[in-house]
């Protein structure tokens, strides 16, 4: 039984998406996360099987985005530069809460 409250493919197989997209190359996505071309293509076709359209064409070397690819990977690759720079705000902790105080222990 499934319980996925966001009915998405999980969240490795995105990333690999993610990876493959933007370097338009299962080699370098495998490469980049450190798997097998075999495991990018595993994941991919686990995609694509679970959605029912193609991500990828491809035409003899190298892959392609179909129409849905483009579109999940734009939202993706949106979505996760918002995280990220919302992690990097959290990592740097809210400067603007902190206050300095200076003093001297000067006596007049």
């Amino acid at each position: 039984m499934d319980h996925r409250y966001y009915d998405l493919p999980s969240l490795a197989a995105l990333e690999v998406f993610e990876s493959s997209a933007r370097h338009l190359s299962f080699k370098l996505a495998a490469s980049e996360l450190d798997v097998t071309s075999g495991e990018i293509r595993r994941q991919i076709k686990a995609i694509e099987d679970e959605l029912g359209v193609p991500l990828f064409v491809r035409p003899g070397t190298g892959v392609m985005l179909t129409s849905a690819g483009k579109d999940l990977y734009s939202v993706l690759a949106s979505s996760l530069s918002k995280a990220s720079d919302l992690v990097r705000t959290i990592k740097r902790g809210d400067r603007s809460r902190n206050v300095t105080i200076a003093a001297t222990d000067g006596v007049r």
